[in-house]
């Protein structure tokens, strides 16, 4: 497969300015679970970056729905493994939008088996979906961090699915999450630079400062 052709196919890739290695985006506005919390005061997803700026260009949100469509073309998973075998050795899914179906989760996770030597961060809030693949399949591939997303600023970060989460904090961290990871970007403007921890399942709950 040509790489232009494997770009094609899937709607192309993102480079996300924050991230190390590239990623993959689809319309926020087309999130389950994001688009009812955009809605309430306090969520996480209330003012949703992804919904504005560069996102909410005429080009950029036609190129999203370019890459939501693709997802039902057959030859999706052979593009996604291909493209990200290539650009690895970290991967970002969904810098905007989420898990549409436990089919999309599960064609994510083919893509993570057949490139064994990537790193894959999958965050999402989700949970159901999430749920429904660990009931049929078991677990997830080990170089597939599904990061369960917390739905509240401040609030409670999921539980019972024994898989790493993240939250969203302000003020001090040790007063409201004592035991997280502190997502350093914000001392970075606003870059990962060489922290990996949302690629890694050791790190169980990552909190990010509100911006």
């Amino acid at each position: 497969m040509l790489v232009k052709d494997a770009w094609k196919i899937v709607g192309g890739l993102s480079r996300p300015g924050k991230m190390p290695c590239y990623g993959y985006s689809i319309p926020a506005k087309e999130c389950g679970i994001g688009s009812i919390l955009r809605t309430i005061p306090g969520s996480t997803c209330f003012e949703c970056y992804a919904r504005k700026g560069r996102y909410a260009f005429p080009n950029v949100e036609a190129a999203l729905y370019r890459r939501l469509e693709s997802l039902s073309d057959p030859r999706w998973v052979d593009a996604m493994a291909f493209l990200v075998g290539r650009y690895g050795p970290y991967f970002r899914w969904h810098d905007a939008g989420d898990v549409q179906s436990l089919g999309h989760l599960e064609a994510i996770a083919e893509v993570a088996k057949r490139t064994p030597n990537v790193t894959h961060w999958l965050p999402t809030r989700e949970y159901t979906i999430v749920k429904a693949y660990i009931a049929k399949h078991g677990a997830f591939p080990p170089n597939l961090i599904v990061r369960l997303s917390a739905h509240m600023v401040n609030g409670l970060a999921p539980t019972g699915y024994g898989l790493p989460v993240s939250t969203v904090h302000t003020g001090a961290i040790a007063d409201t999450y004592p035991s997280a990871y502190a997502c350093p970007a914000s001392l970075r403007e606003g870059q990962c630079g060489t922290c990996r921890a949302c690629w890694l399942s050791t790190v169980k709950h990552v909190s990010y400062h509100k911006h």
